[in-house]
């Protein structure tokens, strides 16, 4: 295991009725910016809530953050904010308004070209400006990390970045939001969640136990509660263990320590880019195939995670390591996720070029816990994916 620093100062407020907390939490604060997605806030009742407990403060809203937030949309909210003098936001929706509120905190003290925060990833020296996040869709981790991913329009990117001046001040993560999601949102979490972990853990043996651990639990939660929250999401219970998972998925605790991987999120994030594709969707299409072409330095871990999640037995570590990865497969699939390339798009195969012209672009050639995943391997890992 190597030598870690571990620092998360998000204060988080979990269970069913947290959002009155609000008015205790912006004490301090007299010109809140309100900025959430496509509405549905307003139909669940969430935007009621949060209103009212904002009685105390003067809010002005920003609405339309979209599903992987662009650029060109939260540069919008930087200048509303810059010209109102807003001196807090609260961003009230799933990862992708935290991942936007991010960039907005981000952007507005900055005298640069705003771009460079996702196209050089500059460290974030310069003062932001504090938030907070009422989560409405369980799936990111994003309330409770450092990171984001913005998407630009303009050139059809889709870049991550993180600082630790990003962390929410805090989190209100209420479980019965999750009774108004529609199935595919809640599966789409679950897959998310699901990956994040493997992206930390299905990397190889590093001596880390604790946290190997740590990710199995998360892992066989999600497995045991995951199912049950898709076909009744009014399960309070399951619900409130489903949320947490997504949580302690990405908030630092199991990637301290130890090499991550992270290839199948940047391949992802290209899916997206060119085809709209949902996020855990793209995870759940290219996952399983990065796994079987970087088996040789997979399988001891793929071996563990049979063992030990899915209780699997066979003869040898690659056996083993085999049947595990037709076990997650499978696991999308109950979930109603569908996992190659061709079922979302008529036009699958010109994206093995374009990925690997963009990877090239950038200097993305030496990627994975062990800087062995080259361009080739990513044609070969998008090759099986389609």
């Amino acid at each position: 295991m190597q030598n870690f620093e571990l620092f998360n100062p998000t204060r988080l407020l979990y269970g069913k009725g947290q959002i009155a907390s609000l008015p205790n939490l912006l004490a301090t604060h007299k010109k809140v910016l309100l900025a959430y997605g496509g509405g549905s806030i307003l139909k669940n009742g969430i935007y009621n809530q949060v209103i009212e407990s904002l009685k105390g403060c003067e809010v002005i809203e920003f609405a339309g953050i979209e599903p992987n937030p662009k650029y060109e949309t939260l540069m919008k909210a930087v200048e509303l904010i810059r010209v109102e003098k807003i001196d807090f936001i609260l961003a009230v929706g799933g990862g992708s308004v935290i991942d936007g509120v991010k960039f907005i905190s981000g952007a507005v003290n900055y005298c640069g070209n705003t771009l460079d925060i996702l196209k050089k990833r500059i460290p974030i020296t310069w003062d932001t400006i504090s938030y907070g996040t009422v989560l409405t869709l369980p799936a990111t981790g994003s309330e409770m990390n450092s990171g984001s991913v913005v998407t630009i329009a303009a050139t059809q990117e889709k870049l991550s970045f993180m600082s630790e001046k990003l962390f929410p001040q805090f989190s209100i993560c209420d479980p019965t939001v999750i009774a108004s999601l529609p199935k595919h949102q809640i599966a789409n979490g679950i897959t998310d969640a699901f990956v994040h972990v493997l992206e930390q853990y299905v990397t190889y043996p590093q001596n880390a136990p604790l946290q190997d651990r740590f990710a199995e639990s998360i892992l066989k939660t999600l497995l045991e509660v995951g199912p049950k929250v898709v076909e009744n999401p009014t399960d309070y219970d399951a619900a409130m263990n489903f949320m947490w998972c997504c949580t302690m998925a990405l908030n630092g605790l199991i990637s301290k320590g130890v090499a991550q991987d992270w290839v199948t999120h940047m391949i992802g994030h290209e899916l997206t880019a060119l085809y709209g594709i949902d996020h855990a969707c793209t995870l759940a299409i290219v996952g399983p195939n990065l796994y079987k072409v970087m088996l040789e330095t997979k399988k001891a871990k793929l071996n563990q995670l049979g063992r030990r999640v899915f209780n699997l037995n066979g003869n040898n570590e690659e056996e083993v390591a085999l049947l595990t990865i037709d076990k997650l497969v499978s696991f999308f699939h109950q979930l109603g996720i569908k996992t190659s390339l061709s079922e979302y798009t008529t036009e699958p195969e010109k994206v093995v070029d374009w990925v690997a012209s963009r990877f090239e672009e950038r200097g993305w050639t030496a990627m994975g816990e062990k800087q062995n995943v080259t361009i080739p391997k990513i044609k070969e890992i998008i090759q099986l994916s389609l």
